[in-house]
């Protein structure tokens, strides 16, 4: 794993003893997301900032562009097709840092991981905002009604105490009847009705 951190690092933007990062991760795509956060906070907070709103932008138009997605999970291109294709699959403007990250990825024929590389990179930059994520998983969609209430309600909690919370819901639809809800490191399970009770009694305890 230093490799990997030497190989985003050494392209002329960070060294891992002059910042740190506000978590550590320590799967193999945690340690590229690692590598990416301190190059841009070595350069500025503001091109930290600019390149966590492209790799947001990047991520979401993996999702949505089947051509960008088919080309970031084929593996049967060969690193240089890779190399010369991602500046045009890349949007315009797009943060050099980023760049350097998915070519490091595909030089080293993991540019599938891109998408859980992006997952911990955002998980570093909502600690560095202070920020803490839940996780809201449910079988359909959640309205933005139903999203507020959670967040209204876990506000108070001793976890969530002076952090801002950022509510992400995604969908699974095997989880039935309910929902799970992941925040710091716990995990309330309400996905059966009986457990209702249960997740309102933690929150009035302050969990």
């Amino acid at each position: 794993m230093a490799s990997v951190m030497r190989s985003v690092l050494s392209r002329g933007y960070a060294t891992a003893s002059t910042v740190k990062a506000p978590i550590q991760l320590n799967s193999l795509t945690g340690t590229y997301a690692t590598s990416t956060y301190l190059a841009a906070l070595k350069k500025s907070p503001k091109d930290l900032e600019s390149l966590a709103k492209d790799v947001e932008a990047f991520d979401k138009k993996i999702k949505e562009d089947a051509k960008v997605a088919a080309f970031i999970q084929n593996p049967t291109l060969s690193a240089s097709e890779r190399s010369s294709a991602l500046s045009s699959v890349l949007p315009s403007g797009s943060s050099p840092i980023l760049l350097n990250l998915l070519t490091v990825l595909s030089e080293n024929g993991r540019l599938s991981s891109a998408p859980k590389v992006f997952a911990d990179f955002n998980s570093l930059i909502s600690a560095y905002r202070g920020e803490l994520e839940v996780i809201v998983t449910s079988a359909e969609p959640l309205d933005n009604k139903a999203l507020n209430r959670l967040d209204k309600a876990l506000k108070d909690t001793e976890v969530a105490k002076g952090k801002t919370l950022k509510v992400v819901n995604k969908v699974n639809p095997s989880v039935i009847g309910g929902l799970l809800v992941d925040f710091g490191d716990r995990t309330i399970d309400l996905s059966a009705s009986s457990k209702v009770s249960r997740f309102n009694a933690a929150l009035s305890q302050g969990i």
